[in-house]
């Protein structure tokens, strides 16, 4: 039996794909299709596809073309899945003529005609003119975030908008943002999309007037304070048919997601305890994050974070949780909970004024997960086993601030009308609002 590979992203599958992959199908007896992983395209430059990796891996399992299809994760791997796969022939399109000939020490290369006139870049291009964001606040994240902004594609800052006026007039000025609306109104009118970057207490209201006038919103984590908020909004969000997204950078970092998914998949056993933690000690109290009454507090604001992976992981069906808590002036300089699961016992650590070691350790009946810190920008993770010898180390690529990730993400749900995001479901960011909601109430708290 004569094997092929072939390889590619295969981002919103059009005729040029199909016609290729028919060409490579008729050069044997059994295809195999390798298509990139989200990680392996954002370093090769391709941080716009729109389609993830399990949809394109739909797509092209819907062509009926491919007898098997594999993931492609590193660079190097087609040598080795030649040989895993004793494969007779690489096929690839004529673009990358010249391109694989070092293939030919260990099969034929073949390279085939593409189809002109047809393109994933140019679909993009047509699909998406171009998504007109609103940028409402004026505060320490806005600058990074409309620097991120440059970093994709299909999204532009058109008017921000700030109680201050002069604080949205200078960040307008440096970042090249012509309008500085003045009133919220004029810059929901101005745009397509909201990024909500304003203090914690008015995501609510902010968030309810954009989708109420049919805008998609990104709104900063953590979006709100309490359950039956989270779930009136996304419940708008989708009877409008928009795309509503918590801004929690880490949810969508290529390297906490692969870490996720290697979890899931059962190579360090079932999960039995994970714990995650997260702290900074700031000299500066006058911040609103030492403000009782603008939300200020550990838990408030640092807290989504170290929840994300015990959610993502564990599920939002927790048993019980219970807070421990160093208070002063009314906020929680550090908060350690407790989350216990039917199977598992889970837990998180953070503090505006006690300083821990910030890892994430995800505990498993077969090996461990270690995140050093800073895990919240995982770079870098291992495996660890019992047996040392079959240890793994992980190295990822973080671009920037990381904020380019979460701004990606919700593009490619506007334009793929994917109206919740699976790095961060609706669900999860409703069950942390309701933690959230639940540690306000007090409930299950102990004072330290």
């Amino acid at each position: 039996m004569k094997k092929v590979i072939t390889y590619g992203t295969y981002d919103l599958l059009h005729q040029g794909h199909l016609n290729l992959l028919r060409r490579a199908k008729e050069l044997g007896d059994w295809l195999i299709v390798g298509v990139t992983n989200d990680n392996f395209d954002r370093n090769r430059g391709k941080l716009n596809v729109v389609n993830n990796v399990l949809e394109r891996v739909e797509a092209v399992k819907a062509t009926g073309l491919a007898d098997q299809i594999i993931i492609e994760d590193y660079v190097g791997q087609k040598i080795d899945d030649i040989q895993k796969y004793d494969v007779d022939i690489f096929a690839i399109g004529s673009d990358w003529q010249g391109k694989f000939d070092y293939l030919k020490d260990y099969c034929e290369v073949v390279y085939l005609p593409r189809t002109e006139g047809i393109s994933s870049t140019m679909l993009r291009a047509k699909a998406r003119e171009c998504v007109k964001i609103g940028i409402v606040g004026a505060g320490r994240i806005v600058p990074r975030f409309v620097s991120e902004l440059k970093c994709v594609s299909g999204i532009a800052p058109v008017a921000i908008f700030d109680v201050d006026c002069s604080k949205a007039q200078n960040l307008a000025s440096s970042s090249g943002i012509t309008l500085v609306a003045e009133s919220l109104d004029e810059l929901i009118g101005a745009c397509d999309a909201v990024y909500v970057a304003t203090p914690h207490l008015s995501h609510y209201d902010i968030t309810l007037k954009a989708l109420l006038a049919r805008r998609h919103v990104l709104c900063e984590t953590p979006m709100v304070l309490d359950r039956k908020q989270a779930e009136d909004l996304f419940d708008i969000a989708k009877e409008q048919g928009l795309v509503l997204m918590e801004a929690n950078k880490t949810a969508h970092c290529p390297a906490f997601n692969h870490l996720i998914s290697m979890v899931k998949s059962g190579e360090i056993g079932d999960v039995v305890d994970i714990e995650a933690s997260l702290s900074k000690v700031w000299g500066d109290t006058t911040l609103r994050e030492f403000d009782a009454k603008q939300a200020g507090g550990s838990l408030f604001e640092l807290g989504s974070y170290p929840l994300l992976p015990i959610l993502r992981l564990m599920g939002c069906n927790f048993e019980d949780i219970r807070f421990y808590s160093r208070m002063s002036d009314s906020i929680d300089i550090y908060t350690k909970g407790i989350v216990q699961y039917r199977n598992a016992v889970c837990s998180f650590k953070v503090g505006l004024g006690v300083k821990t070691e910030g890892n994430l350790i995800i505990s498993g009946t077969k090996g461990y997960a270690y995140v050093p810190s800073p895990w919240w920008k995982t770079d870098y993770f291992e495996l660890r086993y019992e047996d040392q010898n079959n240890n793994r180390k992980f190295f990822y690529k973080w671009d920037g601030a990381g904020l380019r990730y979460e701004i990606q993400e919700f593009v490619s749900c506007i334009f793929g009308k994917r109206y919740a995001s699976s790095r961060l479901s609706h669900n999860q960011s409703i069950a942390m609002a309701g933690i959230m909601e639940r540690f306000s109430n007090r409930l299950n708290f102990i004072e330290l």
